[in-house]
């Protein structure tokens, strides 16, 4: 899923290094990084693929609005990546066509 992306990160003095799991994949982040963030500077463009055409999608507009960074993260589906901040030890997960029917949970909520 990796690609040549042109998205780089800025070089910053000191930050806090986290891993979280993509797909089974260990994916390591900067503490205040959205899981989209994360993702992205990772090489990931696609996190799902959509319910009718499976058209693959991934991070847009990274601040909430477009929905097309939507995740499974720590076992709750259709999670907007980029509003997520990411944690030490996370599970996320791309999703392939539509949701399935699980109880109303939160990431994080255990």
């Amino acid at each position: 899923m990796a690609s040549g992306s042109n998205f780089h990160r800025l070089p910053e003095p000191e930050y806090k290094r986290l891993t979280m799991t993509f797909d089974g994949r260990t994916i390591e982040a900067r503490s205040g990084d959205s899981v989209a963030a994360a993702l992205i500077a990772a090489g990931v463009t696609v996190t799902r693929t959509t319910p009718v055409s499976g058209v693959s999608r991934g991070p847009y507009c990274m601040m909430g609005v477009c929905f097309e960074c939507l995740m499974e993260i720590d076992g709750v589906q259709n999670v907007q990546g980029c509003m997520v901040q990411v944690r030490e030890g996370m599970s996320v997960r791309s999703m392939a066509g539509a949701r399935t029917v699980s109880d109303a949970r939160t990431p994080g909520d255990g």
